[in-house]
């Protein structure tokens, strides 16, 4: 008899919403429902996007940790490459619809705003990652690819430092318009707590003997 696969709704649900937010930025377009500056308006939801799915791709390690459930690890990959698509459109629109690709006027700017400059930083972090993200570079190589990809983890905390700036924030003195970016910043600093290795063995052991009673 022919076994069954199971249904890949889990999959197909990260695909989903993995494109919802560029549909409903199409369609506040198309319908004129963006602010008076529609430019500015995609290019911040894009980056806020960027943030969300990082931030999605940090959880699903603590998640299969805590409760066991291995389902979520293939995802993992596709939700961190969402991730770098929506931080890619963030980028593309600030070049091409702010400035048209105008590098004259470009290059003088990242130079003069820390902003910026963090946001070249966080997405020169992420590149790699994204690149070396599939199978081929998995088997080629080896546990250089695990060191690699822990690269994600500064990269995160980068990324939220070029957020709170770009809201003309100071997570350092605590002043500002900081408050998604500091709580950002605190989830991933948790997430990291909980991918570090005794704390995911205590975890483990934990759930291990707390299922062992039922």
């Amino acid at each position: 008899m022919k076994k069954t696969r199971p249904f890949p709704w889990l999959q197909i649900a990260v695909h989903v919403i993995g494109w919802l937010p560029l549909a409903k930025i199409i369609l506040d377009f198309a319908t004129n429902n963006l602010t008076i500056n529609p430019i500015q308006e995609i290019e911040q939801r894009l980056g806020r996007i960027a943030v969300y799915f990082l931030v999605a791709t940090l959880t699903v390690t603590p998640f299969y940790t805590v409760t066991g459930r291995g389902a979520v690890l293939p995802r993992r990959r596709a939700l961190g490459l969402y991730s770098f698509f929506y931080a890619s459109l963030h980028i593309l629109i600030f070049l091409g619809l702010d400035y048209g690709f105008n590098f004259s006027q470009i290059f003088p700017l990242l130079i003069g705003k820390l902003y910026l400059i963090v946001g070249v930083l966080a997405f020169s972090l992420l590149l790699p990652l994204a690149v070396t993200s599939f199978d081929y570079f998995i088997r080629r190589m080896g546990r250089n690819w695990k060191r690699l990809h822990w690269l994600i983890y500064p990269a995160g905390l980068v990324v939220i430092l070029h957020y709170a700036l770009s809201l003309k924030g100071d997570l350092f003195r605590l002043r500002g318009n900081i408050t998604q970016p500091l709580i950002w910043g605190l989830v991933i600093l948790l997430l990291l707590v909980l991918r570090l290795s005794p704390v995911r063995r205590w975890i483990s052991s934990t759930r291990r003997k707390v299922f062992s009673h039922h």
